[in-house]
Order: C-alpha cells, then structure tokens, then sequence
C-alpha cells in the first residue's frame, strides 16, 4: 500500500511558482499496476522520486508498506570507476541480496558481453540503461517505480523487458510512467492523470486513458 496525505510540490524557479501537486489524498492497494499519465512537464517523475524517496514534498507525506525500488532504470548512483559487474555487487550487498546470483541475472540480461567488466563510465546512454534496468529487475521489490525505461534498446531487448516486468508484476506492484499507450496497456490495470497539480485516479486503465488523451487534445 502507498498512501499519498495531503501531498503538496512546488517549485519556484525565477520567481514563478510550479505546483506540481496540490493536496494531494489517494491510496493505492499493494499488487497494483498503475500507470501514471500527463503532458510533459506535468510531474510525473517528480511524483515517482517522492515515492521513492530521492525528493522531499513542499509539505505532506507519502505513507508506505512494503519495499519500493529506486525508479528503475536510474543509473546516477553507479560509480563510474567501477565496472559494471562490481556496480551490480555493492549494490547486491547495499539491498542484503546474494551477489553472486544477481551478477549472473544482471550479465544475462543486460547482453553487455566484455563490457561488463569494463569501467561504467566508458559505456553508452543505452548500455547505461540495460545494466540499470536488469539491476533493478534482479533485486525483489514488492512495488517497482519505473520511467519510460522499457523503451530502452532493440526490440529484442523491448521484449524481453516486457517479459521480465511482466514476471516481476506477479508478485508485486508498480508505477509505471510512459508516454506509449500501447506499453501502458500492457503492463497497467488502472492509471493516475496527473494535470494542474491535480491526480485523478481510474481502476479502469481505458478510463485512465481516455482522461489522458483529452487533456492532450485541449
């Protein structure tokens, strides 16, 4: 369960204010797929750090049960003198996972071949986001947060992804943010537009969507 208390974010930048999020009271139930949906510059990813923790609301809180991934795909906490396969370990020993057993998952999946054992700051955006993304993917988060990072790579790579999200969706829970419908339908039960500082939230995803898509064509 995540719980959203009178959630405020507000931005200021050159004297003009961004509200983000405007008292704010929702709940989610534990096991839910949600997709969170807006025009850009809306605020969806701010949301997604609040839940994870990395931003502060102006005021509120965010309630939670349950662990709750980092936003999958982030790669700004991997140290750029290490290479991919020691990056995976420390954060196999941060998270108490066997290191071993992620490392094989995560050198699989991420299809980096002698790259990763090479040093994270020679790779590429993408190689970047294939390691983050099956770091993420190997560690058992009862919810994942998770921003637009399926639309990595090649449509091999798309597929398996989806394949491995749709595993981990299971047993778990997500916040899913993209701008593909067609990605959003098919990793999503019900959805949350986010508008003005405003959240609106559907059980039914096509109800969700179809908010969405309004808003985008006003």
């Amino acid at each position: 369960m995540i719980r959203l208390e009178k959630l405020t974010k507000i931005f200021t930048l050159e004297g003009r204010r961004k509200v983000v999020l405007r008292d704010v009271n929702m709940e989610f139930p534990s096991g839910l797929s949600v997709a969170l949906l807006g025009r850009n510059g809306a605020g969806k990813s701010t949301l997604l750090q609040m839940i994870a923790g990395t931003q502060a609301p102006t005021s509120g809180r965010i309630v939670s049960t349950g662990s709750i991934s980092w936003p999958v795909g982030f790669a700004g906490s991997f140290h750029p003198d290490l290479s991919g396969a020691q990056n995976t370990r420390f954060v196999a020993r941060i998270y108490g996972v066997d290191t071993d057993q992620l490392v094989d998952f995560v050198e699989d999946f991420a299809g980096l071949g002698m790259h990763f054992h090479l040093p994270f700051r020679t790779y590429s955006a993408g190689m970047r986001s294939r390691l983050a993304f099956g770091v993420s993917m190997g560690i058992p988060f009862d919810t994942y947060l998770v921003d637009e990072v399926t639309s990595v790579g090649d449509a091999n790579f798309k597929s398996k992804s989806s394949s491995v999200f749709k595993a981990r969706m299971e047993n778990s829970g997500a916040f899913v943010v993209s701008h593909s419908m067609r990605m959003v339908r098919t990793l999503c039960q019900a959805g949350a537009v986010l508008e003005d500082g405003n959240l609106t939230f559907y059980d039914d995803i096509e109800a969700a969507i179809a908010h969405h898509e309004r808003n985008m064509e006003a």
